[in-house]
């Protein structure tokens, strides 16, 4: 925790540089919203809503059932699920155990999520009741410490009348029959009363979630987050987020007690959403949106699209593709989106034409963000308003947090304004390491003045006006005849193109200068181009080093789960070919 000022004269106004008061279990957040607004909507999912007490009353005979599975203090228990509204219920009872939750990736394959459950050493694993995702889970358990599996179906989490009619004509998903001893979710709530065990957390050293990440780079690892990580970063995000509370007002800090609504379109396995969406939405009594599936209907993302017409949300976390996809539906000015007030995007280097684009379309304002899985995951923020915003920038440290940029080569030195170097991260938001792994630990700390500081393995600068910006990712930095070139600098040119709706860089191997530039294009709906009409624009645009000496037209681009375009999967496509 730092207590020094960040050295800015756009520092958000009102906005404490500190904070304190949040050293406690994350489950508080669940139990103090469960007393103070007992009937306000939690989760809303399909036309039916839980309340705060309600989802409190669950996760607290989740946590009776565990305990009596012998389940306690540092045992782990996988979440299995996508946006589900037994996911807050089950993820809070765990904690409430005292056990560490592990969150999957529910479009894993049977073997990826076995290693998984074999390197955590999960005892027991939450899925659901669905012809692909449990039969995955069967398979995947084998061989692992599993011994209990806790099926979920969502009939009884619909209204009465959806789930007769979807039960009647077959629409409920559900798996064809269940293995013997795999215990039905509605029936631990049946049988299991309403009082969680007694447990003594120590918030700053007992892992509360277990996030793998890495898998984009090589082996995934466990990170060990910390009740204190997750509740820190919930906590700095409240001070430091300033929004208006309605059209036309001026931006102050979100209001508590229901009047905003989240909507959940970031997957809640991974660390973005857990903390902007799911985490924040419980800190502060608000309502929180399930979206299990962003891109169903047709086309993609139509459902979500009718959810915020429907429902209202005024918040909106999400990754830069997300507001490429709303920016670009067909059918877009068939909804109104006018109830969205704040956009919180991270994951990605946010493109600034997408952002024009979007908050042109909605009236509403994207604030970036930066973070990691390993930071819980975030740790920095653009100013909330669009006088101090600074568009391409990730804006400042979160109060308590300090960022400085270090030496490539020797990361114990700390480099002046302007100059690029590794963004390294000092803050309560910073994991306790990498579960079994203190080969990856060493790589990934380093000490400076008594601090410990995460190396990012991103590249970026502070400018003359104090904020940080992102040059790109160490790993995909090309190297043209000499000379650094950046994917982010070469994509947020061709998002100004008008027919480019998606797009990816990478360097491929160049006998001459190293490396060239390939680019990878996915053009906007009836949009036709060229390679030389792509090449010429960019010529117009920007310096002969950076530009694509080639260009792919994909109807398609490889994004992962949470939205963040995998230049690693196209650079592996080269190399084979």
């Amino acid at each position: 925790m730092t207590d020094q000022a960040w050295k800015t004269a756009f520092w958000p106004e009102g906005v404490a540089h500190t904070i304190k008061d949040y050293n406690f279990p994350i489950f508080k957040f669940l139990d103090d919203s469960a007393k103070n607004f007992p009937d306000n909507v939690f989760t809303i999912f399909n036309g039916a809503f839980k309340t705060f007490a309600q989802v409190n009353d669950t996760a607290n005979r989740i946590a009776n059932f565990l305990a009596s599975k012998k389940i306690g203090k540092g045992d782990k228990v996988a979440i299995f699920l996508p946006n589900l509204p037994q996911f807050p219920e089950i993820l809070f009872g765990i904690l409430k155990a005292g056990a560490v939750a592990v969150n999957c990736n529910p479009v894993y394959t049977p073997a990826e999520l076995n290693l998984q459950l074999k390197d955590s050493e999960s005892k027991m694993v939450f899925c659901m009741d669905h012809a692909l995702f449990y039969p995955n889970t069967v398979k995947a358990i084998k061989g692992t410490q599993v011994e209990t599996v806790v099926v979920c179906n969502i009939k009884s989490y619909l209204p009465k009348f959806k789930a007769f009619l979807g039960g009647l004509l077959g629409k409920i998903p559900k798996a064809d029959g269940h293995e013997p001893g795999h215990v039905m979710f509605d029936d631990i709530v049946d049988r299991f009363k309403p009082i969680a065990p007694h447990v003594v957390i120590d918030p700053e050293n007992d892992t509360a979630v277990m996030l793998y990440t890495g898998g984009t780079t090589g082996v995934p690892k466990g990170a060990e987050l910390t009740h204190t990580n997750f509740t820190y970063d919930v906590m700095a995000g409240f001070e430091y987020i300033r929004i208006s509370q309605g059209k036309g007002k001026p931006p102050e800090k979100i209001y508590m007690g229901g009047f905003h609504t989240y909507l959940g379109v970031l997957p809640w396995y991974h660390s973005f959403g857990i903390t902007v969406a799911l985490l924040s939405a419980a800190m502060s009594g608000s309502s929180l949106i399930c979206v299990p599936d962003p891109r169903a209907g047709n086309p993609p993302f139509t459902e979500v699209l009718k959810a915020v017409q429907k429902y209202k949300p005024t918040i909106m976390p999400a990754v830069p593709t997300i507001f490429v996809a709303f920016t670009n539906h067909a059918l877009l000015n068939n909804y109104d989106l006018s109830s969205i007030m704040g956009c919180f995007s991270g994951g990605a280097p946010l493109p600034p034409e997408v952002c024009r684009q979007f908050e042109e379309k909605t009236g509403s304002i994207i604030f970036e963000g930066y973070g990691l899985t390993e930071t819980a995951p975030v740790a920095s923020v653009n100013p909330t308003n669009k006088e101090a915003r600074k568009i391409g920038s990730i804006g400042f440290p979160l109060p308590g947090t300090d960022i400085k940029i270090l030496n490539l080569i020797d990361p114990t030195k700390e480099l002046q304004k302007g100059e690029d170097g590794e963004i390294a991260i000092c803050g309560p938001q910073v994991m306790k390491g990498y579960w079994k792994r203190p080969d990856a630990n060493e790589e990934v700390f380093t000490y400076i003045d008594g601090k410990r500081y995460f190396l990012t393995g991103d590249i970026g600068h502070i400018d003359d006006e104090g904020y940080i910006l992102i040059t790109d990712r160490k790993k995909d930095m090309i190297i043209v005849g000499g000379f650094n070139v950046y994917p982010r600098d070469v994509e947020d040119i061709l998002y100004t193109h008008p027919k480019v709706e998606l797009c990816a860089v990478i360097g491929i191997p160049d006998e001459k200068s190293g490396e060239k530039v390939k680019a990878f294009l996915k053009l906007k709906q009836g949009e036709t181009s060229s390679q030389d009409e792509i090449i010429d624009f960019c010529r117009e645009n920007m310096a002969g080093y950076k530009r694509p000496r080639s260009v792919e037209f994909r109807d398609e681009i490889p994004v992962s789960n949470i939205g963040k375009v995998l230049r690693r999967v196209l650079r592996d496509e080269e190399m084979a070919i």
